[in-house]
Order: C-alpha cells, then structure tokens, then sequence
C-alpha cells in the first residue's frame, strides 16, 4: 500500500508507545547500578580486555535485535524514529553520555505503482510489484525515481551495461526495459544509462533464492543530502531547490521500479525477437535450466506507472560517548546505521545488537574501574539506505574536528548475512586486525581461534580495501581522511533489502545461536579497545607501503610500460623510508615504561603523525567529476570500464575516452597528483617542514 504520513491515528498511538518506552527507560536506568557488579581495583588493559570477551551474551543480541525489527522502519518514519528512542534509551540506562543529532534532509517515499503485461494475443496481465502478504511495509521502489508512466515493447538488457547494449544490436528507444542486478554498476548508472540509450523506463530486478522478494534501494548518485551537497543539512541553513541543476544531476532521467525474479521471468519467457547472445542464457537461476532464449524487444508490451514523492524529513543519528581519562581529544568511532528498507534483521540492525551489546559490555568495564585513555563514541546513523546521509551530514558538519581529532572509525553493517568472516581496512590497521582475531573463538569452528579459520579459508590474510561507497565508511575515509575498517560474516545473503529480512529469517538461515554476532561484536569492540587504550597507536604504515607498491607494480603491468610511474615510485620509497623510522620509534616508546611528562609527550606526538598521515592522501580538488571524493588511494570508479580499484583518478583517466595525447597528458597528471599525495602521508609521518 502506499506510504502515508497523514494518519493522525497513528501518530497519536506513536507518541504514546513513545512516552511508555521513555518511562521503561528511565525505570532500567534506575534499576541498572543495583544489578552491575560493584567495582573492583584495575588491574590492567588485559584484564579489562579479558572481561569484554567474557561477558559477551548471545541472548541479549537475541532480545535487541527481536525488539529492532518488530516493524519496518525506514528513515523519517515515525516507527525509524521508535528505533531511535530504543537505542537512546538503551545508552542512557547503561549510565553512558547520550545524545542525538538531527538533521534535515530529503528523502524520497512511493504513492503508487502499476505494472501490467500485454501480450501479442490481447491478454492483459497485472504484475504484482509487492512480495505477498507484506502489506505493512512500504512498497517495493526505488528511493528519488523521478515519476513517469512508459508504455511500450519489453525487452530483455541483461546487466544494463554498454556492452549489453552492443550485444543486444537492436534499437531500444521507447522500450521499457528489464536489467539484472549486477556488482558491476550503481542502480544509478543502470538507470542513467538505459536513459541515454533511449529506453523510457527500467525494471530492475535480482536473482536469488527468493524469487518473491523484491530490493528495495537507492537510485541517487553520489552521497549524502541531495539539497546539501557539501555542508550539512541542518533544519536551519542553506537548501538548494529541487530544480537546482546541482539537484537534478543526482537523480536519473526516466522512471524505475524493483521487482521480483518471478515477475521478470514471465516477462522474459514472453519474449520473441533477438535470439539471447550466448553468455546471457545459463546465468538466468529460474529459467528452468533452459536460460533465456529470446530477448525483445516485444512483441510484449509493458504499461508501466511509478508516482513518488521527494520531501524534507528529519532524520536522527544517535550517540554515545564514553570519555577519554588522559587523551579526551582523542577520538575512537563505532559506528552502525539503523534505518531500514523493511524489517532490516541482517541489513542493518544485526550490526545495531551487536553495538548494543559493546555499549552494555563497555559500562560493565566502567563499573570494573576502567575508563578509556581516549574518548570512544559508539554512533546510530540514520538514512543510509538513502545514500549514508546520516554519517554525511555529521562527516560534513564535524570535518574539521575530524580530521584534527579522529583515531579511526570502525564500521559494521550487516554483522551476520551467513558464514564466512570479511574485512576491509586502510592497511596501516591490518596487524591490529591480525592480532584481535586470534583471540576470539570462531563461530562456526569448535576448537579453532578466528584468524586460523579465516587464514585457511583465503590461504592467508585476506583484508580487503575501502574504495567501495555502500555503507558509512565512505565519507569517513574518502571524504575525511580517517583510517577505518569495515567487518561482516558472510559474503551476501538472498534476503537482502526485501521483506524477507526478518528476525525468522536470522533465526533460521543468517546465525540462529547469534554466535556470528558474537564473535563479529568481539573483533569490533575488542580493536576499538586496543585503539583507545594503547599508549602507543597500534598503525603500521609499512603494510601502506607494500600496498602502495603492490598498486604501481599493477599499473605498470595495466599501461605497459608506456609512461613513467618515477613520480609515483619516487614517492612511495620516501614513504617507505618514513614508514620504517616511525615503526622503530613506535617500538621503542612501546618499551619505554616512564611516566614522566617528557614521555607522555613524545607518545602524543608520535600518534599524532600516526593518526593524521590517512590526512595526506586527501586532495582538496577531489577526484575529476566527483569532487567531494578527496582520497587519491581509495575511492569510487568514474567509469565502468576501470580496471583497477585503487587509484581511482588515474583509473578514470585510463578509460576515460579522446584522443591518445590528450588521455596520456590526463594520466600523466593524475599521476603526479597521486605521487604528492604519497609524499604529504610521508612528509605528516615524519612530522617535520621540508
């Protein structure tokens, strides 16, 4: 059913369930110091770390997560807002600093849609665009589709891409047209696309074992607040109109609709015309092993209707904070989005349990004695589903504290999608990762240790990079400059963004003794304690420097030798150079057991370079077309064709189309942009002016 806001009803019940659960709230925060364990002498960081592994509860993550996903509640709803005050309360009664941070921001909601097949006998069908019985979550769409009806023939375009296009042959302007999802292109693209191809609207849909389900998401591009792009989207400040050109460029030029492999199927089997190239035909899962034989377009027609609505909502990050006893300035983010396209049990809140149970595990700490050498600040993002507009909005609004002030953030989204453990880092965080994962028990393994079933399973260490934009790590790294890590069980699981995303399908398939998100909620709590509790910053920027090389031996290979990477070798060994003379001073104040003033001092400046150095890779003027990207080592793709995922202007401009002088001057400049920005991380970790 379509998406309202106008139900006075509803709201009146809303705003009570609010006030009874604020009352519930402060009654366990009374009730919570009776119950702590009264507090005992320090010991030591270890001791302190051995209890957070010890009281981790399964049960608890059960009960949050149960709790979380009892409605649908995507941003700025009343029931997104319910999930808010529950993680708020939840801070409060563990006795922590809370705080919520709103913001307002434009976000997008359906009001009706339409979809019908007209056969070549006369026979009109209507498609289901909804997964049945799931009439209380909003329906399927995608977020900031324009509004538009198309009729016309259907035809088949596999994954949407250029050289679909070309493989297909035939003229699809007019069309309405039928695209897979693929890891290859943004929805956005698929759409942008299909748009300047001709094609009047898009129909999107995923393969899977759900073939009912329906993904919801996002079809802007970029990140972040379409009406502030670059500044936060506070309720009083500058907003561009909707007709802005800035605007308007986000969004796609035609319609698009989510829907279900079953729905696409018996669109596909009606077609005749272009007999499917080859490679298409096997990789359709519900084609009864036959594939897909003929392509469109027509002779089916598809009537396809899609009204939605794009307006200001408010939306609600919430935080944490547990401060810092010696380095208060200092600062180690947590962090996890909350809002969801329907029930949203892996996809986000498996990662909001397990950052509740770390909040409830950190204040048993407290109450043991501990507190924190530096503040650590456990934060609920709202709106990511949109484009992780809440985590932008607050990067934008806090950027420059940030990057004078910020350790690391560690990010988790979907905690527990199925077995399997995955994760992405900057480098100079990858022996930390090592280090943690051999202390926490694997979940799915008796009797083996974390790193020893996720080593043998890859042959090795196997963490990968952050230049993919799909969750709250992005604006963090490649628009702030702060390291960060990214960490989830399982590879991707057939649920996703549909209403099947329930706490049954978590019970049953994703992890149904909560062991994943224990062991994920371990990783995850127990680095941030290493980060804010010793003297010494746990970064090795020597593993940057074999990443680095590692990255322009690859681009030699990719441009043959045909123009010079100096700049960029030249670079990388001075970084070397200053990555090995602080490691060694790091390992000698590691040592140094004075706690004379004089040492304190040298370790606070040692971890200043140590933490500002991520800063050097930051380009003020961005990357070529995507501006607000500034990091010249990770960051998205411009183009399809890219080759490579590091490097991200260069790789533009090796695909980028015109003539050979005029790519090889854009390459050559690129390449020199990226050798300065390795000597200013160089130039930072040695602290010193030139």
């Amino acid at each position: 059913m379509p998406f309202s806001t106008k139900q006075p009803t509803c709201t009146l019940l809303f705003i009570l369930s609010l006030s009874l659960a604020t009352l519930f709230a402060t009654t366990l925060r009374r009730r919570h110091h009776h119950f702590l364990p009264h507090p005992t002498p320090p010991t030591s960081t270890h001791h302190y770390r051995n209890a957070f592994l010890s009281t981790a509860n399964n049960s608890t993550i059960a009960a949050h997560l149960r709790h979380l996903t009892l409605h649908p509640h995507l941003a700025g709803t009343p029931p997104s807002l319910s999930t808010a005050v529950y993680v708020q309360s939840h801070f409060q009664s563990l006795g922590l600093t809370t705080h919520l941070t709103n913001f307002s921001t434009l976000l997008s909601y359906p009001k009706h849609s339409s979809l019908s097949l007209h056969l070549k006998n006369g026979t009109v069908l209507p498609l289901p665009l909804s997964e049945p019985q799931n009439d209380v979550v909003v329906m399927p769409y995608h977020a900031y589709s324009p509004s538009g009806s198309a009729y016309g023939k259907a035809v088949f375009l596999n994954y949407g891409r250029d050289q679909d296009y070309y493989a297909l042959g035939v003229e699809v302007k007019g069309c309405v047209g039928l695209v897979r999802r693929g890891s290859e292109m943004s929805r956005y693209e698929v759409v942008a696309n299909a748009a300047a191809h001709g094609v009047s609207a898009v129909l999107m849909y995923t393969e899977g074992d759900y073939k009912q389900g329906v993904e919801r998401g996002t079809v802007m591009k970029g990140l972040g607040d379409p009406v502030s792009p670059g500044w936060a989207g506070l309720e009083v400040g500058e907003k561009l109109d909707l007709d802005d050109p800035r605007v308007m460029e986000k969004f796609p030029g035609v319609p698009s609709l989510p829907v279900s492999e079953e729905v696409a199927e018996s669109i596909i089997m009606s077609l005749e015309g272009v007999r499917a190239p080859y490679a298409w035909r096997g990789d359709f899962k519900s084609g009864g092993g036959s594939g897909i034989k003929r392509v469109g377009p027509g002779p089916t027609m598809l009537n396809f209707t899609y009204e939605g609505e794009r307006k200001m909502a408010t939306i609600h990050n919430v935080f944490a904070v547990i401060k810092g006893s010696e380095e208060p300035d200092r600062f180690v983010l947590l962090g996890n989005h909350r809002d969801a396209w329907t029930y949203g049990a892996v996809d986000p809140n498996s990662g909001t349990s397990a950052l509740l149970d770390i909040a409830r595990r950190y204040a048993l700490l407290m109450r043991m004695g501990w507190n924190p050498r530096r503040t650590i600040v456990l934060c609920s993002w709202d709106a990511e589903e949109f484009g992780m507009i809440g985590s932008t909005e607050w990067v934008e609004q806090n950027l420059l504290n940030l990057g004078s002030k910020a350790v690391a953030y560690l990010n988790v989204d979907c905690a527990a999608q199925g077995p399997g453990f995955f994760a992405s880092a900057t480098p100079q965080l990858d022996d930390l990762l090592v280090e943690v994962t051999k202390k926490i028990r694997d979940p799915d393994s008796e009797n083996l240790y974390l790193y020893e079933s996720w080593t043998a399973s890859n042959k090795g260490v196997n963490i990968e990079r952050l230049s993919r934009v799909d969750s709250d790590f992005a604006p963090f790294l490649q628009h702030a400059g702060v390291p960060s890590v990214d960490l989830y069980f399982g590879s991707e699981f057939p649920v996703y963004h549909t209403a099947f995303d329930s706490y049954d399908w978590m019970k049953k398939f994703g992890d149904p003794l909560f062991h994943r998100h224990i062991a994920v909620a371990g990783v995850w709590g127990l680095v941030a304690l290493h980060l804010a509790d010793d003297p010494v910053l746990p970064f090795n920027y020597l593993s940057y420097a074999t990443e680095l090389l590692k990255y322009k031996d690859v681009l030699n290979t990719l441009l043959e030798g045909a123009i010079s990477l100096h700049p960029i070798s030249s670079a990388i060994q001075e970084f070397t150079a200053a990555a090995i003379e602080i490691e060694e001073e790091a390992k000698k104040l590691r040592l140094d057991q004075n706690l004379d003033e004089f040492s304190v001092l040298r370790r606070r400046m040692l971890n200043d370079r140590l933490m500002i150095a991520e800063r050097g890779f930051l380009d003020s003027e961005g990357l070529p077309g995507r501006q607000w990207f500034k990091h010249l080592i990770y960051g998205p793709r411009g183009s399809t064709e890219n080759k490579i995922s590091f490097f991200p202007g260069i790789a533009d401009a090796i695909s980028q189309v015109s003539n050979e002088e005029e790519r090889k001057a854009t390459i050559r400049h690129e390449i020199w942009r990226v050798a300065r920005a390795i000597q200013r991380a160089a130039s930072a970790l040695r602290g010193e002016f030139t």
